[in-house]
């Protein structure tokens, strides 16, 4: 299978050039081996190669031998593997010396001496719709936050073409898949993540029945700010059946899927406000990709058609996907905004320098629609102290089909399948 290019290949390159050791650490199956290997001129694969794993036990420094950079494939199979590179790091007093991926966070103590200097981290996500060339990326994140209208022509990716790829995920190995096969890898994933993967984290044996209801519950709260307590209430329910669970517990597991790496959450932004309106600080939810919400549902693309309330937030948490991506080599950071007055913005990406875009997040791109996302925008920056926080690079409604342009008012248009990094 040919090397999908990754937003994440430029930065690599450029960590590689100033860090004796980068980790890249995201979900299982995002491509982290593959984008590692790219880069690599070496290899130990920790998954599948026993032998070197029982050679840790015995001598660490055995495995760190090879060209530079050498890939440790989830070194977190091996903990003490941390230590050993980060003294071999400080012995050959090099840059770009050791690529290692991990798909989970290891126990604390296991990286209880700082890499400071010597590890650079690196976050990958799942593909992008760019990524996985459904995009055309004719509309660069980065022009915007230059404050470069943008316009392109009519993006040939279709509504139904956006909600297939919702359901697909952006998973590599999952890229030319049938629809049907692409639901069933979903659904194989949460079980597995249910009956093992949850206890690799900490070793901690949990009920594969509670996490399934946890994940169930998560699935149906995508999006929205997230209250323990509801959680607990939802993870409490299965179908007709009650299994009622600890808040405690609900909160352990959910730890347990963020240091799998596959929740995260969205801060809120807090600007300086010109009106006393107060800002809200609950996070929002999100998987790292949306199919997994779909395949916790036990969705499919007709299904979601016919429910397009939560087609919607499905499409937010799409979207919020590839914002990550292509903010991330610019050092900024995707956040939302909701104050005391019910006043909400989707996303927020918030860059340094006091730059920064506002983004309503529709999946229709009638111009009744349309007209009140920007009216919402606008009302939006009209809270904001601009001399304090900056003013706007621009602001922007992302829809899932239709073609970009600029209102009269300022408020850009950007369909999914048009945006890039």
């Amino acid at each position: 299978m040919s090397y999908h290019q990754r937003v994440v290949d430029s930065e690599l390159v450029e960590r590689l050039a100033s860090a004796g050791a980068v980790l890249i650490e995201g979900p299982k199956a995002s491509g982290k081996t593959a984008t590692a290997r790219h880069h690599a001129n070496s290899e130990v694969l920790l998954d599948i190669d026993h032998g070197a794993r029982a050679s840790i036990d015995i001598d660490p420094g055995l495995v760190l031998a090879g060209d530079a950079p050498r890939l440790l494939d989830e070194w977190q199979l091996a903990p003490n593997l941390w230590n050993a590179v980060r003294r071999e790091v400080d012995a050959r007093q090099k840059p770009g010396q050791f690529i290692l991926t991990g798909s989970a966070t290891p126990a604390d103590d296991a990286t209880r001496h700082s890499g400071a200097g010597r590890f650079s981290r690196l976050a990958m996500r799942p593909m992008s719709l760019w990524e996985s060339g459904e995009s055309d990326g004719s509309v660069s994140l980065r022009a915007m936050l230059d404050g470069v209208a943008p316009y392109a022509s009519q993006s040939s990716l279709t509504f139904e073409g956006v909600v297939e790829a919702l359901c697909r995920g952006g998973w590599p190995a999952l890229v030319d898949a049938s629809a049907r096969d692409a639901r069933r890898a979903n659904r194989d994933y949460l079980s597995d993540i249910a009956r093992t993967d949850i206890h690799t984290v900490d070793g901690v044996k949990r009920d594969p029945s509670r996490v399934a209801a946890t994940l169930a519950a998560l699935s149906r709260h995508v999006a929205t700010e997230v209250k323990h307590r509801t959680m607990t209430a939802d993870a409490s329910r299965q179908g007709d059946n009650e299994l009622p669970a600890d808040p405690e517990t609900v909160a352990n597991y959910i730890d347990a899927l963020e240091r799998l790496l596959l929740v995260e959450y969205q801060a809120p932004w807090t600007p300086h406000l010109r009106s006393r309106s107060r800002v809200r600080t609950l996070p929002t939810f999100h998987f790292a990709d949306p199919s997994l919400a779909v395949a916790g549902l036990r969705a499919d693309a007709a299904s979601l058609k016919a429910d397009l309330r939560t087609l919607g937030f499905l499409f937010e948490s799409l979207v919020v996907r590839d914002l990550r991506v292509y903010s991330q080599p610019l050092d900024a950071r995707v956040l939302h905004y909701r104050d005391n007055t019910g006043l909400e913005v989707d996303a927020i990406v918030a860059a340094p320098d006091q730059k920064w875009i506002a983004c309503e997040v529709k999946l229709s791109s009638a111009s009744k629609i349309i007209d009140d996302a920007a009216a919402k925008l606008v009302e939006f920056t009209g809270r904001v102290d601009d001399s304090r926080s900056g003013k706007p690079a621009a602001l922007a409604v992302i829809t899932a089909s239709g073609y970009a342009y600029r209102r009269p008012d300022g408020v850009s248009v950007v369909p999914i399948g048009a945006l890039g990094p």
